[in-house]
């Protein structure tokens, strides 16, 4: 089932005292449940931007975007704010745990916004969502009191314990080293495949890009398949031979949608 589509789809931002910033150009993507899909490119490339279109925090500039089969541009900013709530789940590089919470309450927080049975159960299904990612004795501490690789599942339990059809994780394993980041990447990877939801990884790192089935490639906003057989040594090779995309200057951007999209 076909939950993200994207038709010529482009990005385009104003700037102060400069022509418009085309970010992305014409990206054509698909993206269906159960889909393991790593999207790897250089600072400035795009990824952030593309990332926002992803998870409906940002419209296309032209081109079409469908999420479950409706135009992304007909949801009203409360259907927008619903769908992302239910439907999708986001993890970050920067865990942004609640401070002063603990970690069940961390993983609660989307809870507040449900409605029925989980709203009413929230202590519960956050219990539950932590015992799946290794951290059930852990569920009344603080963040503070947790490592860089426990903060992180926390962070993974709070996306997922709503059940999202769609997981984004942007550069997930960025402030981790090596050997944390390959768990926290296997434990995303075993519960997209046990609950069928579609995970898109996007990320700089070809070793992490390698671990998903479908790898593509953004380079200066353009979106290319390198391949979908999984042979991580064409990744890494074309990932290598990339250039920096440009980027403006920190003080041409005037508009915050380019804070966000451009050099990430």
């Amino acid at each position: 089932m076909t939950l993200l589509h994207l038709e010529a789809v482009t990005k385009t931002v104003p700037l102060p005292d400069a022509a418009p910033l085309t970010i992305l150009h014409g990206i054509d993507l698909e993206v269906s449940s159960g889909d393991r899909l790593s999207i790897v490119g250089r600072s400035g490339s795009g990824k952030s931007t593309l990332l926002n279109l992803l998870g409906l925090l940002d419209s296309p500039s032209t081109g079409t975007l469908t999420f479950d089969g409706r135009p992304a541009k007909k949801f009203s900013s409360a259907e927008r704010d619903r769908v992302r709530g239910r439907d999708i789940g986001f993890i970050f590089q920067q865990f942004n745990l609640l401070q002063g919470r603990t970690a069940r309450e961390n993983v609660m927080t989307p809870l507040l916004y449900a409605t029925g049975k989980q709203f009413w159960k929230r202590s519960t299904l956050a219990a539950e969502m932590l015992e799946r990612v290794g951290l059930g004795h852990r569920i009344d501490t603080m963040p503070e009191k947790l490592s860089g690789g426990e903060q992180q599942r926390v962070a993974i339990a709070r996306a997922l314990v709503r059940g999202p059809r769609l997981i984004l994780a942007d550069e997930p394993t960025g402030a981790l080293d090596v050997e944390t980041g390959a768990s926290v990447m296997a434990l995303l990877d075993d519960v997209a495949l046990s609950t069928g939801a579609a995970l898109v990884t996007i990320t700089h790192d070809p070793a992490i890009a390698d671990l998903a089935s479908r790898h593509l490639l953004l380079d200066h906003g353009r979106l290319s398949t390198v391949r979908d057989d999984g042979r991580p040594n064409d990744l890494v090779a074309v990932s290598r031979r990339l250039p920096h995309a440009p980027q403006p200057a920190a003080s041409e951007i005037g508009h915050s949608g380019v804070a966000q999209g451009v050099g990430a």
